[in-house]
């Protein structure tokens, strides 16, 4: 069956939340007792899987949850300066206009995105939002994802920019689009295995006509 929705992934994919993610860790830091991020370190820590960067910063998965809702709850202050990741915005429209469906998979907010997407004017090309902070692993988050959407696996992909992204896919039996501009880099990417890897939004159209 030829997919007909599309489920992105937000942080990293569609919205460029990097840095701000990065420097609101970095003030939470100290008060979790996890080690700061040297920005010089970003490229070398694109190619590690996020179990390593969680044992790096020590990171357990106690803290794990409370840190993500204060990273996420002072995202929100500065959503107003978040951009879409360059080139984003007129692939989504093209893709639309293809008559594919389009939703969104995160552990993100939905309040979060939603001011995002209004800001940007991209709310009426998104079907569903779908925010699930799935701590039994993100390949659970994506099979309730299709069983609230009503959603078969064979006519989605999922688009992300993380490994993890690539094995929840595979573990939920979705095919991927890995996307390079985002958190992990291409070479950490491909050792995972993705369906495809893109490394300009403009590509999507291009690949999605050969899967």
């Amino acid at each position: 069956m030829s997919p007909k929705t599309l489920i992105f992934d937000f942080d990293g994919t569609l919205a460029d939340t990097l840095d701000a993610a990065v420097k609101i860790y970095n003030d939470l830091a100290p008060k979790f007792h996890c080690r700061a991020v040297n920005l010089k370190d970003k490229e070398e820590l694109r190619n590690k899987r996020p179990q390593e960067l969680f044992k790096i910063f020590e990171i357990t998965w106690f803290k794990l949850p409370f840190l993500l809702f204060k990273i996420q709850k002072k995202l929100h202050r500065q959503i107003e300066t978040i951009k879409p990741v360059e080139d984003i915005v007129e692939t989504l429209k093209s893709l639309k206009t293809l008559g594919f469906n389009l939703g969104i998979l995160t552990s993100n907010s939905k309040k979060n995105v939603t001011a995002f997407l209004i800001k940007n004017d991209l709310a009426n090309l998104f079907d569903f939002i779908h925010s699930d902070r799935n701590f039994f692993g993100k390949h659970k988050a994506m099979q309730h994802c299709l069983k609230t959407q009503n959603l078969k696996t064979d006519s989605v992909i999922y688009i992300g920019d993380e490994t993890r992204d690539i094995e929840a896919a595979k573990k939920a039996g979705l095919r991927i689009i890995a996307v390079s501009w985002g958190f992990n880099s291409r070479e950490a990417l491909i050792k995972a295995g993705p369906d495809r890897t893109v490394d300009k939004p403009k590509d999507l159209l291009e690949t999605l006509e050969k899967i």
